[in-house]
């Protein structure tokens, strides 16, 4: 049997070589398989019929992070938003660790320390924040659920000094009053119905807009569900969001800090601080789609 490479199969089918890349990872191309990050396709290999006969479906954001994620794709939009994601998420919660530091714990699952003193719990949570994003990246067009959340805190917090904390409940509702910002939040025996609540009034708008996606996360952020890690969480479900519904995502990146808690905090009376630092931090996310000629 002889093997075509991606560049001629998609000059015999006529298509672009993403379309012969996404067939190939969905399983429609009989007999194709990977070699390293290379795919093999029979020479004799038909195209797949398209399922809309019309028109070939749009090949979106979602699919290239699951085909990247799949492959082990090393320097594209995957590998960048794991990267530019974790670092930022936790740098705002108060990570020492440096954004070379967390790109080498993700490229290589090792970190090198000289005469640096690291804080474990940082290095445990990069790692774990990385677990998270697969999480929403495999579950993107899956409904928000209350289990779903509790799972995704319960991967961020896990084997943290947290975690051994009697009164510290890893992927469950908090069981001691806290606060965020000075301003009180939900009390524990509150946060499950407020919880349920939101879910159900957010889960009933059949397709959402940008402004419901952070409407959702400012709602979240009062609740304050947990008792740590309510930020982090919180920014991963607007990814998600963002991502099942084709909106072009973003990151909150240290810089925009005090902007971002601005508008969480003033959300009520003018939605435009929030709304304008949350644009301006897609304007970074597109230009990143930019240069990786990813259409959106």
């Amino acid at each position: 049997m002889r093997y075509l490479s991606v560049t001629e199969i998609a000059k015999k089918w006529n298509i672009s070589e993403r379309s012969v890349r996404n067939y190939c990872a969905q399983g429609r191309v009989p007999g194709a398989f990977l070699t390293g990050k290379t795919w093999n396709i029979p020479e004799n290999a038909e195209k797949p019929e398209r399922s809309n006969k019309r028109k070939e479906p749009p090949v979106t954001l979602l699919d290239i992070l699951r085909e990247e994620k799949t492959n082990k794709y090393s320097g594209g939009i995957y590998h960048k938003t794991q990267i530019e994601l974790t670092y930022n998420s936790n740098h705002i919660e108060g990570s020492r660790l440096t954004h070379d530091q967390t790109r080498y714990i993700f490229e290589t699952n090792t970190i090198g320390v000289e005469n640096e003193v690291l804080n474990v719990d940082d290095v445990l949570e990069t790692a774990n924040h990385f677990r998270c994003i697969d999480m929403i990246i495999d579950n993107a067009k899956a409904a928000l659920s209350e289990k779903f959340i509790k799972e995704l805190h319960l991967i961020l917090k896990n084997g943290t000094s947290d975690s051994r904390k009697e009164w510290f409940a890893v992927g469950d509702y908090k069981k001691v009053p806290n606060e965020v910002g000075g301003m009180d939040t939900a009390l524990p025996e509150e946060v499950a119905d407020r919880m349920k609540a939101l879910l159900t009034e957010y889960n009933a708008k059949e397709e959402k807009t940008f402004e419901d996606i952070l409407d959702f996360h400012v709602r979240f952020e009062r609740i304050h569900p947990f008792q740590d890690g309510n930020g982090r969480v919180g920014r991963l479900i607007m990814f998600k969001e963002c991502l099942k519904y084709n909106i072009v995502p973003f990151i909150i990146e240290d810089n925009l800090k005090m902007f971002y808690y601005r508008g969480l905090k003033e959300w009520d009376d003018e939605k435009g601080y929030l709304t304008d630092t949350c644009l301006s931090a897609q304007d970074r996310y597109k230009a990143y789609l930019n240069y990786f000629r990813i259409e959106y």
